[in-house]
């Protein structure tokens, strides 16, 4: 998959708008290609940026899925070129994405410019190495409760949950609804002016 883009004569509310899914091997396959398929078919670019270039590996649960093809690398990517992020989940992806340098600093400088994100399952562990659960209202896998709570975040078992900027969903059963509030969170405003501050929380 090259730089995912919508067709170009289409339009929708994410036209014009460049959205990176961060993710590397170990991610949730449906967690990936649902929210991908909401922002493409809504107009977004979408780049899959991830730790090394080349290919990552998708699991089904415990059994390997399907390899897609990297963009970009985090390191090598510049985090003002993107309008909104998009962090799956997994169990073995976002335990290495949150244990990189590169991408803690890359979503907590998205983050601080009043960038939306929108993380699902396991991925809130990212959220808490950038220090963005305080304060916050969020929602998870169930594993990360604790976790988040001693984080500083309000754990609620909700299907979606937004807070200031912030979009999180429970599973893969959560997939269709993720998507369709990923996309209305990233439409609102203008592009890269509509990032405002008062729509970050307490960032440790």
């Amino acid at each position: 998959m090259s730089p995912r883009e919508s067709d170009t004569t289409a339009t929708g509310p994410l036209t014009g708008r460049r959205v990176a899914v961060i993710a590397t091997d170990g991610v949730e396959q449906v967690e990936l290609t649902g929210p991908l398929g909401a922002l493409v078919d809504a107009g977004a670019r979408v780049d899959l940026l991830a730790l090394e270039s080349g290919e990552i590996q998708a699991f089904d649960h415990l059994d390997p899925g399907d390899t897609f093809t990297v963009d970009a690398t985090v390191a090598g990517s510049d985090v003002t070129d993107y309008d909104a992020i998009v962090l799956p989940g997994g169990v073995a992806n976002p335990d290495a994405l949150r244990m990189d340098e590169d991408v803690v600093a890359f979503v907590r400088a998205h983050a601080e410019r009043g960038g939306p994100i929108a993380a699902i399952c396991h991925a809130p562990w990212l959220l808490v190495e950038a220090g963005l659960a305080r304060g916050r209202t969020l929602t998870s896998w169930p594993s990360l409760r604790t976790d988040l709570a001693n984080a500083g975040a309000t754990w609620v078992d909700e299907e979606t949950v937004v807070d200031r900027g912030v979009l999180t969903s429970r599973n893969p059963d959560d997939v269709p609804a993720f998507g369709r509030e990923a996309v209305k969170l990233f439409a609102a405003g203008d592009t890269h002016d509509h990032r405002l501050k008062e729509n970050v929380g307490a960032i440790d």
